[in-house]
């Protein structure tokens, strides 16, 4: 039987063979997403450990923010990008979700993020949704609240209209895109909750802030954010 099992093992590898998302090795466990030398690979921050770092600052003087942290360091040829281009832009969705359990792995062994009670992540306007299928925030925070053993809410908060392209903006500019763009949408359910408001990467914070804004609106909200990358200079 055992034979029989390895034997078919094989077959499946052959006509559906599991590979790396990071760099296309077929060296790898069934299960997992990233092999062992792109595991090695990421440029982690530690950031999780570490408070007044480089995330964390970014925010300083712009709003109240409890913790800050960011799992990656992200530059031009580095893999997150490459992952966060597969995540967002080809549907591997399970890429998503294997990186969110690696940032609640590390929220996990820090104790300034204990006490946090719900995951939010940061909401995409519906018709860029849609065109998705998924937000990427959303797959991240399901990978977090597996290993945190915390409740996602998706519906706190909307993005009540369509923005362009932030890449090409500067801080200013980027802030006056976004300014006014978020709307809450159950503030009753995040009264006096800390709360951990979720991305995929912090450049300005410029998007993180307008969210973060209307959610301290709330009474008693206290708020802390993640990002899967960190692409500060």
């Amino acid at each position: 039987m055992h034979y029989l099992r390895n034997i078919l093992n094989d077959l499946s590898h052959i006509f559906f063979p599991h590979i790396c998302a990071g760099c296309g090795s077929d060296v790898i466990d069934t299960q997992a997403v990233l092999c062992i030398r792109c595991l090695n690979e990421m440029a982690i921050t530690n950031f999780n450990i570490y408070a007044d770092n480089l995330a964390e600052k970014n925010f300083r003087g712009r709003m109240p923010v409890m913790n800050v942290s960011s799992l990656c360091y992200f530059t031009k040829d580095s893999l997150v990008r490459r992952l966060m281009h597969q995540l967002k832009y080809k549907g591997h969705k399970d890429v998503g979700y294997f990186l969110g359990r690696m940032m609640g792995d590390s929220l996990q062994k820090a104790e300034r993020f204990a006490g946090i009670d719900a995951l939010i992540p940061l909401p995409l306007f519906a018709s860029r949704e849609k065109k998705r299928g998924y937000n990427q925030a959303a797959l991240l925070c399901d990978g977090m609240a597996e290993t945190m053993q915390l409740p996602v809410w998706n519906n706190v908060i909307k993005r009540r209209s369509f923005t362009l392209t932030q890449t090409t903006k500067t801080r200013a500019e980027r802030w006056h895109n976004m300014e006014g763009k978020f709307e809450l949408e159950d503030a009753g359910q995040i009264a006096g909750k800390h709360l951990l408001l979720v991305d995929d990467v912090i450049t300005t914070g410029a998007t993180l802030e307008a969210c973060g804004q209307e959610l301290l609106t709330v009474p008693g909200v206290r708020l802390s954010i993640s990002t899967l990358a960190c692409a500060i200079n």
